[in-house]
């Protein structure tokens, strides 16, 4: 919205930074870092009046979770109200990325409410089932996929884009929308899957975040992806805003989230924030790094599809406790030892992430 006050410019003054990117990102970090700094105590008191029990513990989890019982849930609004904000002031409204983002980011967020309602209002841990949340979820994908697709440059259009080898793109055809819906929809899951510790899920989301607005930045540029030998995809560095915005509206929800947290995301921010991470890929056309960005993420999920699986065909389990942070947990290691070095993995692959654009 603010972007608009670049037409007053004559080209010299202070109205001509509103043109920038960068400037405007700036912008949007720091409005959602306030945001969440002065709403996050009274939204967290609002929760915890309205919320009476808060979010239901699981029974079958370490025992020192039962200590948590009463904290309250869904603080992922926090994040998402500075976000959305941020975003409308700060962001071209004029960019069709930034509207797919969104509405992959709140699409996913009122399916992650609803669970959350639910479980808090009957004080179970199930919520909604898991075939809604998943039938709902393929079908905001399929819509971003679509409009993602149509909105890619005629020679990116359904491409598979390689992140080493850059001059190879893969035409998946009719493929490329489940494709897609398979990297939000599990991007998705497996943030949700992460959310398990306090301040696990956040600090590598926003990692993640930061690795792929830089890339959205890049790819956006055709200066940029002509040094680099990476594919322009025009109008995607606009959602470098989104992710500052995000990483901002995260900082101060970690402010409230650290141990011991005075508020859970819940499903509300973790279906998000991890659909919102997959859209984004699915936008600059970098799939396949976000594997390795949020490979955290994807072991956190292939943890639990390995004890399941295995646990169907012998009986027994591979892990103490799936998702693999409780198994550590099991074994002996303190809640804020396993987030930190869990966020140490985050940064090295965020490093390895960045660095695939460089490598020819």
């Amino acid at each position: 919205m603010l972007y608009w006050l670049a037409n007053l410019s004559d080209g010299g003054d202070f109205f001509n930074l509103f043109r920038y990117i960068t400037f405007r990102a700036g912008g949007a970090f720091f409005t959602a870092l306030i945001f969440g700094f002065l709403f996050g105590r009274p939204l967290i008191n609002i929760l915890r009046r309205k919320q009476g029990k808060g979010q239901p513990i699981r029974d079958d989890g370490p025992a020192t979770h039962f200590a948590k019982a009463g904290t309250p849930t869904m603080g992922g609004l926090l994040i998402l109200s500075a976000l959305l904000v941020s975003t409308l002031l700060w962001a071209r409204l004029d960019n069709g990325y930034v509207w797919i983002v969104l509405g992959v980011t709140y699409g996913y967020a009122a399916i992650g409410f609803a669970d959350d309602y639910a479980k808090v209002t009957k004080q179970n841990v199930k919520g909604v089932s898991g075939r809604t949340r998943m039938a709902l979820g393929l079908a905001l994908a399929a819509l971003a996929g679509i409009f993602a697709a149509l909105m890619h440059p005629p020679e990116l259009t359904n491409m598979l884009a390689l992140p080493v080898f850059k001059n190879v793109l893969i035409n998946l055809g009719i493929f490329f929308v489940p494709f897609a819906m398979f990297v939000i929809v599990g991007a998705a899951n497996a943030v949700n899957l992460t959310d398990g510790l306090d301040g696990l899920a956040i600090m590598p989301v926003m990692i993640a975040a930061g690795t792929l607005g830089a890339i959205a930045y890049v790819v956006g540029r055709a200066d940029f992806t002509q040094y680099l030998g990476v594919n322009f995809v025009p109008g995607t560095g606009e959602l470098f805003v989104f992710t500052a915005a995000l990483i901002g509206g995260g900082l101060g929800f970690l402010w409230y989230n650290a141990p011991p947290a005075a508020v859970f995301m819940g499903d509300t921010g973790s279906l998000a924030l991890g659909g919102a991470l997959g859209a984004i890929a699915v936008c600059t056309k970098h799939e396949l790094v976000l594997g390795v960005v949020g490979g955290l993420f994807v072991v956190e999920a292939l943890s639990v599809i390995i004890q399941v699986a295995y646990f169907k065909a012998t009986g027994k389990r591979v892990f103490l406790m799936a998702p693999i942070h409780h198994h550590f947990e099991k074994k002996g290691w303190a809640e804020p030892q396993i987030v930190i070095r869990f966020w140490i993995v985050s940064l090295i692959l965020a490093l390895i992430g960045l660095a695939t654009l460089k490598i020819r």
